[in-house]
């Protein structure tokens, strides 16, 4: 039967590191990138007789995550042991959180700029929904597993690093939303602070949860998990094989049974790991070296550094700011582009103005440049005082764009100052007065169609006149007093 005959039912795990200095139980560097096994200790080891101490920064970022989701938080959260032998798990257990975690319900906005674009292309921008969680807990990362040929290397610097897994209820639909979650999701702990959630990183993983059922039908179907997928576009592209293989054989009358699989992102499948994995697999029991915390002065002290929500932040850049839905979409996707904009936008009247140049010309120039808004070398107030200059007709669009890319390799320099370096100042209107009645006298012929009704010609009529002064006039002023000679205003 028809894929739109059977509903699909999706739920997230998502793994975040929480940006640290050190681990969730030890003082080794929470870094990534240095010589292997270089931020190791007896703790993160699992060396007999090493005790952990609890990470309190920590703790208070995934309660401030749980605040920015709509969570609420137990009065005791406590720590548990999950049996794990696996060879970049050094102790044969996680130290996580089961039944009392840090956050408890809540759910994740679907911002409608973090669907894919393709999707809103053809179909548009969805509407706002958001997608219910389950839980957030706090746990420890594993080490990194680098596979060659016949043999295998660990580096246990990432083993420790404090880690938050944010799991949804089964509350999407689509693989499409499944992608908008992910990137939503991404958007808010950047806004928080909390991670950078760099996917190519490692920073941020996702395992997906999936079933269908024939519509109609009571109940979830079987359920079918697939592990550490490291892109958002391949958590989509995961999401559309599966969905297709499950429909396909259930179809031909194959029962799906609850299993893990891996996907394999350069082959395009998903491939069979284990079957029927439950909680009582993994023997988890209460940690014996680590007491309960008592959460409460912890989320008041949270309370207070919650971030202005993103979706609050587009309202207001509509409001204030008077630009666009599309406009504020494009800032409000960026947290740094967004700050960047809000810096520049110092009189709001011109803020329309100063969202385009930061949109199409600053961020073309970043996205050239390989580098982001806060590496930017033109400060945010230059672009309003370069947008000033075109207001006043000091420059033009054009030569505003001059002015910038001097602004860029001189960005100690002043607006007015580049502007003068080029030779652009404020043009003297009696001096242009002289040159349009000059060109005017020229083409006469030119004036009588203008002013019989051909209005295309008078834009002829600018270029004439910006080549006599070699460029150096502002086209717009030079256009306003042709028309006032002209009689056309």
């Amino acid at each position: 039967m028809p894929l739109s005959d059977y509903t699909v039912t999706i739920g997230l795990e998502i793994h975040c590191q929480i940006k640290t200095k050190s681990k969730m139980f030890c003082s080794c560097k929470a870094e990534s990138g240095d010589e292997p096994n270089t931020h190791v200790c007896p703790v993160c080891l699992g060396l007999p007789g090493a005790l952990p101490v609890l990470n309190k920064y920590a703790i208070e970022q995934t309660i401030l995550t749980g605040l920015m989701l709509g969570c609420s938080t137990p009065s005791i959260s406590k720590w548990d042991r999950k049996s794990y032998f696996y060879p970049d798990m050094p102790k044969n257990y996680q130290t996580t959180q089961l039944d009392l975690p840090l956050c408890i319900g809540g759910a994740i906005p679907l911002f409608p700029w973090c669907y894919p674009t393709d999707m809103v292309k053809k179909k548009g921008l969805p509407e706002f929904r958001s997608a219910k969680l389950d839980h957030i807990h706090l746990e420890e990362d594993a080490g990194k597993l680098t596979h060659h040929a016949s043999y295998s290397l660990i580096d246990y610097n990432r083993a420790g690093t404090p880690l938050m897994e944010i799991v949804t209820a089964p509350d999407m639909h689509s693989p499409e939303e499944a992608y908008a979650c992910l990137k939503s999701l991404q958007l808010m702990v950047i806004y928080g602070g909390i991670s950078d959630a760099d996917m190519e990183k490692g920073q941020m993983r996702c395992d997906v949860n999936v079933s269908l059922f024939p519509k109609g039908q009571q109940g979830l179907g079987s359920k079918i998990e697939m592990k550490n997928i490291n892109s958002t576009g391949a958590v989509r592209r995961a999401l559309e094989y599966e969905i297709r293989r499950q429909s396909e054989e259930l179809d031909m009358g194959i029962d799906q049974v609850q299993s893990t699989r891996r996907w394999d992102d350069e082959r395009g499948e998903s491939i069979l790991m284990r079957t029927k994995e439950n909680a009582h697999d993994y023997r988890y029991f209460t940690c014996p070296d680590l007491v309960p915390i008592h959460t409460a002065n912890i989320v008041t002290k949270m309370e207070t550094q919650v971030p202005e929500h993103p979706m609050d932040k587009q309202q207001r850049f509509i409001r204030d700011f008077a630009i666009s839905e599309y406009d504020a979409n494009v800032l409000v996707a960026d947290p740094e582009l967004a700050r960047y904009f809000e810096a520049a936008a110092t009189q709001p009247a011109l803020g329309k103005k100063i969202a385009n140049w930061v949109i199409n010309v600053v961020a073309g120039l970043l996205n050239e440049k390989g580098i982001s808004p806060s590496q930017c070398p033109v400060q945010p107030t230059a672009i309003a005082g370069l947008v000033t200059l075109v207001e006043d007709g000091t420059v033009s669009n054009n030569q505003a764009r001059e002015v910038l890319m001097l602004l860029w390799n001189q960005p100690e320099l002043e607006p007015t100052v580049a502007a003068k370096q080029l030779g652009f100042e404020k043009t003297d209107t009696s001096f242009l007065d002289g040159i349009i009645d000059k060109i005017l006298a020229i083409n006469p012929d030119k004036a009588v169609e203008i002013s019989s009704g051909n209005a295309k010609l008078l834009n002829w009529l600018t270029g004439q006149v910006m080549r006599e002064v070699k460029g150096k006039a502002n086209p717009k002023m030079v256009t306003e007093t042709l028309r006032k000679k002209l009689g056309l205003n």
